[in-house]
């Protein structure tokens, strides 16, 4: 044993390294039964008085993922310095230098999660972790984003982030190998008859390549849509973790384009990265001038190949104009799909009076309510339906 001291792997120790565990696991990392043996076992081989050493052995055994190795710094720093009677054992030598950075945007979500593992036993945890009764459910499911507590946004972000999103296949221009092609390949029926002396065995077909259709999501982050922005972000980041064509933008009084930032692999992060490079958050709404900005600068280099255009807007537009109207259908003409979301369709009565919004909706093929959970994946349904260019008017609150 180092120092020949002889390390328990029970009491105190163990204790500390289960709840650790247990903490990461809330966090989100796949962390199982197997790795905290493993863990307990790697302690009797190391001196648990050298805080470095004690790190990278439990960052060895617990982070299986690249992106993973921020969050377990993070959480490796707060767990161990509030575990109490550990202050002596792990302060003669400094942390590494990745877990001396500031705290990282996903540091909001270990706190969270040693906040409901602190002082819980094991049965209690895997009661925390059962979903929701069916009732609950039900009533999440309905409910508006903008009336929910923040345990019920956290709930239906973990929502959010298991959704199922299917790829809406586009039909290309391009054939490639098929045995139920439609179209013969003379080419290589040709040089397979080469093996039987000249012999045509068997004739080759091609077939049409499918591509995902590619999304682009317009996202208005004025103070109107404060409420929804957040929720509307991991939607988002979920659709670009799920597809690999997705462009998104921010819009209030300018346009930021956050595609890149959005997809981090952490949600936190991801969102932190997007918050970073927006100026003009929770400001006013100018639609016209950002969708002029997107028409000009970015239309060409992201709507080709049918792509698919999210508008998430409430259409309340600071100054309107003839020039509204001219971006719209100009947004419109360039793209396959144009889907307009709005949080205000939520109101039974809602009656298009808005000046802004009887402007644009001429110019959309859909127009959904996207308020809830429900109307989220009715959202996903239409995205995976056949891309004919159709106006439809879908105002069933879900």
């Amino acid at each position: 044993m180092p120092n020949g001291v002889e390390t328990p792997t029970t009491g105190m120790i163990a204790d500390n390294v289960i709840g650790f565990a247990r903490a990461l696991r809330v966090a989100g990392l796949p962390i199982g039964p197997g790795a905290v043996i493993d863990a307990l076992n790697a302690m009797q081989l190391i001196d648990i008085g050298h805080r470095a050493d004690l790190f990278t052995t439990l960052e060895s055994i617990f982070v299986k993922r690249h992106e993973h190795a921020l969050i377990f710094a993070q959480a490796f720093d707060l767990f161990f310095r509030r575990a109490e009677g550990t202050d002596n054992m792990l302060d003669s030598v400094p942390l590494p230098p990745e877990a001396q950075k500031p705290p990282p945007p996903a540091s909001r979500r270990v706190q969270e999660a040693f906040a409901q593992s602190k002082n819980v036993e094991s049965h209690e945890i895997e009661e925390k972790d059962v979903q929701l009764s069916v009732s609950d459910r039900e009533v999440l499911q309905s409910k508006d984003f903008a009336q929910m507590s923040a345990e019920e946004i956290a709930e239906v972000t973990r929502a959010i982030a298991r959704m199922k999103l299917p790829q809406a296949e586009l039909r290309t221009r391009r054939f490639a190998p098929d045995a139920r092609g439609e179209r013969l390949d003379l080419r290589r029926t040709l040089r397979r008859s080469l093996r039987t002396g000249g012999e045509i065995v068997k004739f080759q077909r091609l077939g049409r390549i499918d591509k995902p259709a590619p999304i682009v999501a317009l996202l208005d982050i004025s103070g109107s849509m404060t409420e929804y922005t957040r929720l509307f972000l991991q939607f988002l980041h979920a659709i670009t973790d799920a597809r690999k064509r997705v462009s998104v933008f921010l819009f209030g009084t300018r346009l930021t384009n956050v595609t890149r930032a959005l997809r981090a692999r952490d949600p936190d992060e991801a969102l932190a990265a997007c918050s970073s490079c927006v100026e003009d958050w929770a400001g006013g709404t100018r639609i016209a001038t950002s969708l002029h900005n997107f028409n000009n600068l970015w239309g060409r280099r992201v709507l080709g190949q049918g792509a698919i255009v999210l508008l998430i807007s409430d259409g309340l537009e600071r100054e309107v104009d003839s020039k509204l109207e001219f971006e719209m259908d100009r947004l419109h003409r360039s793209c396959r799909r144009l889907i307009w979301l709005n949080p205000l369709l939520r109101f039974e009565g809602f009656e298009a009076k808005a000046q802004g919004i009887k402007i644009m909706l001429p110019h959309v093929d859909e127009f959904r309510p996207v308020h809830n959970l429900n109307s989220m994946e009715s959202l996903i349904a239409a995205l995976s339906s056949p891309l004919a260019n159709r106006r439809l008017d879908s105002r069933s609150a879900a």
